[in-house]
């Protein structure tokens, strides 16, 4: 089957947080959104059905968790990544901004450190300093091509015995950067001797793009395995992001009965009645969909990268190795802060999210969805362009 990416669904009258919450954050609601990451593709035919199905039987009591759950996330693991995650590993959790807040309060006290590393996705701050927790900042190094690494120099450095987390974007939002095996081992290894529990946020791994191949961080070492919880969830690859089907993989034992126990505790671990369904149609008779959206998603960005070559050469998109989420450096236009965010929203009229809110080294860049039917795309650059050619 071929599926239709350019076809525009309007979301009006739905309550979508993409529109319904411009006039709030940008101060008006005359804008394109290409901002929060969820896509403005139709969720695939084949989640709605199965979601369709349950609906007819029209009594929504108590559910108990069905094991095709399980063993459907087991093989979907295993097929693209060849992890082989064992069932004992898994538990259901209502979202991973909640289950990073979860593990920050079991796995570490108040005035305890976390260490994040800038410019990286705004809840990995604002999670841990709401629950009370210190912020340890290690930010990336940018490369001249672009590109970031690691600074386990400066990690070295600012690491003491009050840091109790590492929080990992893996693939990293919002520079789209696959960590390699070389880089999650180093890492892996520092935190291991340190004691540092590692969360590694790997929700865009589906979503490879260009050849790369996204790695998860518990496979590199054993030294990975027994200092880590992955957080993982189908909601960004096939668009389900309102159907909370996340999920933690805890391979150490005495973690995961620390963790687990008290989610279990607090009935967190309980899946509600739509999120096994929406699952397991995704992971089972997805694949061919996804292999489709990748597609899209890349003809988009080199769309953006020929358009902004074209007609707005001072701004920079930086290739993403994983997910739909561009990173643009917009320095050269000369502008501060301020002046940026004018520029897209006062008079492009264009709703993203700037760099600055992503902390230490997002100064200057803004980050673009293009999860967007190839139209919308172009509109948004059409209008860009507009006032980029007034200056």
């Amino acid at each position: 089957m071929t599926y239709n990416f350019d076809k525009i669904v309007d979301r009006s009258g739905s309550g979508d947080l993409k529109h319904e919450v411009l006039q709030e954050r940008y101060g008006r609601s005359d804008l394109l959104p290409l901002w929060v990451a969820d896509m403005d593709f139709e969720t695939p035919p084949f989640i709605t059905e199965a979601l369709r199905e349950r609906l007819n039987h029209s009594l929504f009591g108590y559910t108990v968790t069905p094991d095709e759950l399980w063993t459907t996330i087991i093989r979907w693991i295993y097929d693209h990544h060849g992890w082989e995650v064992q069932r004992e590993w898994l538990t259901y959790i209502p979202g991973i901004v909640k289950g990073i807040g979860m593990a920050v309060n079991v796995f570490s006290g108040e005035g305890d450190k976390v260490i994040i590393q800038p410019p990286v996705y705004h809840p990995f701050r604002i999670t841990p300093q709401g629950n009370g927790r210190q912020v340890v900042y290690n930010p990336l190094t940018r490369r001249e091509d672009g590109g970031y690494d690691m600074d386990f120099e400066q990690l070295e450095q600012v690491a003491d015995e009050h840091c109790k987390i590492l929080i990992l974007s893996n693939p990293h939002n919002p520079a789209g950067i696959c960590w390699s095996i070389d880089t999650l081992r180093r890492l892996a290894h520092f935190c291991y001797e340190h004691h540092i529990l590692v969360l590694s946020d790997e929700i865009h791994s589906d979503m490879a793009l260009f050849g790369n191949r996204h790695v998860p961080f518990a496979t590199v070492s054993e030294e990975a395995a027994q200092c880590s919880i992955t957080f993982g969830a189908p909601s960004k690859t096939f668009n389900i992001a309102g159907i909370v089907s996340s999920y933690a993989i805890v391979p150490n034992p005495t973690l995961r009965r620390r963790f687990y126990t008290w989610l279990e505790a607090n009935e967190f671990n309980d899946p509600p009645l739509f999120s096994p369904i929406a699952t397991i149609a995704a992971y089972q008779q997805g694949e061919e969909w996804r292999r489709q959206m990748v597609v899209y998603i890349e003809e988009n960005i080199r769309f953006l990268e020929d358009y902004c070559r074209e007609h707005l050469p001072l701004l920079k998109p930086i290739r993403p190795q994983a997910s739909f989420l561009v990173w643009i450096d917009c320095r050269a236009l000369g502008l501060n802060h301020d002046q940026l965010v004018d520029l897209f929203v006062n008079q492009a009229h264009l709703a993203l999210n700037d760099g600055a809110m992503f902390g230490i080294g997002g100064e200057g860049f803004m980050r673009l969805n293009v999860g967007t039917p190839r139209s919308v795309l172009l509109q948004a650059l059409k209008q860009l362009e507009a006032v980029y050619t007034k200056r």
